[in-house]
């Protein structure tokens, strides 16, 4: 089953376009738990009602191999039915990237991975060469020094657009998608001009101040899904207590019917 596959099944069945990001912070967890439990309770709590989880492996690595350990018994933990989006930001040479793909698809089975596009497509072609997972390239990212670099003009057009437009060129797979942030939402439209069908992973709504609304509204494709619309903090600490995992499915669900309200306007 490709990645694609795999998602469609999962925002189907749960009626979702929410992707909860395992972004595990150690110093907000309540007292006694680890990472892992604390993940496996998060899990268990909204997996009827995500269309995918993205786990941030700065957050593992940082906590060296109890971390990487606490990754895999997390990615292990998830149902096989929801695919996993590890949130790794690679970008090297292609001898490199070789390795860092086999890494996050064969060792961590990922189905999909965030990959930065800067380098060229060698850089980003051993990733793609894997045609049953998906890499979301960054695109439009969602923090405020982005127009730093991305909004550069190069040939009369801004340089996340010249990314836009290369990953329609190297698409011939089917398995690239985008990072966008809910942040730009007029970026976010123009993105989708360009890429009618590709998928947006979509992070910002929340903590960051991304409009749910807008952000249905101008990221859509013409079946009106095509995103996964990230939401990390707001779900995880949705409470400080005991109650961690019931708030953070209230939450959850909170989100996800705001999402489907907006589709359906």
């Amino acid at each position: 089953m490709t990645f694609q596959d795999k998602l469609r099944g999962a925002v189907d069945r749960n009626n979702s376009l929410l992707c909860v990001g395992l972004d595990t912070d150690p110093s907000r967890l309540p007292p006694g738990l680890g990472i892992f439990e604390f993940n496996r309770a998060i899990i268990d709590a909204t997996k009827d009602i995500v269309c995918a989880y993205k786990p941030n492996l700065a957050f593992y690595e940082a906590e060296g191999l109890d971390g990487l350990k606490a990754l895999e018994d997390t990615r292990a933990h998830i149902p096989d039915d929801i695919p996993v989006i590890g949130d790794a930001k690679r970008g090297d040479i292609g001898n490199t990237a070789t390795y860092y793909a086999r890494a996050l698809f064969r060792m961590l089975a990922f189905d999909a991975v965030t990959v930065n596009p800067w380098l060229g497509f060698d850089s980003v072609e051993p990733f793609i060469r894997y045609s049953d997972r998906g890499v979301f390239l960054l695109c439009r990212t969602s923090n405020r020094s982005a127009r730093d670099f991305q909004d550069l003009k190069a040939d009369g057009q801004l340089l996340y657009e010249h990314v836009a437009r290369k990953a329609l060129e190297w698409n011939t797979r089917g398995n690239i998608g985008l990072v966008v942030g809910a942040t730009y939402p007029d970026e976010l439209r123009r993105i989708r001009g360009l890429c009618p069908t590709m998928p947006l992973l979509i992070p910002g709504i929340g903590t960051q101040g991304g409009d749910v609304e807008v952000v249905v509204k101008n990221g859509v494709d013409g079946t009106g899904a095509g995103i996964l619309i990230n939401v990390s903090r707001a779900v995880l600490y949705a409470s400080a207590g005991s109650d961690f995992a019931e708030a953070a499915r209230a939450a959850a669900l909170r989100l996800r019917d705001c999402i489907n309200r907006s589709r359906r306007e």
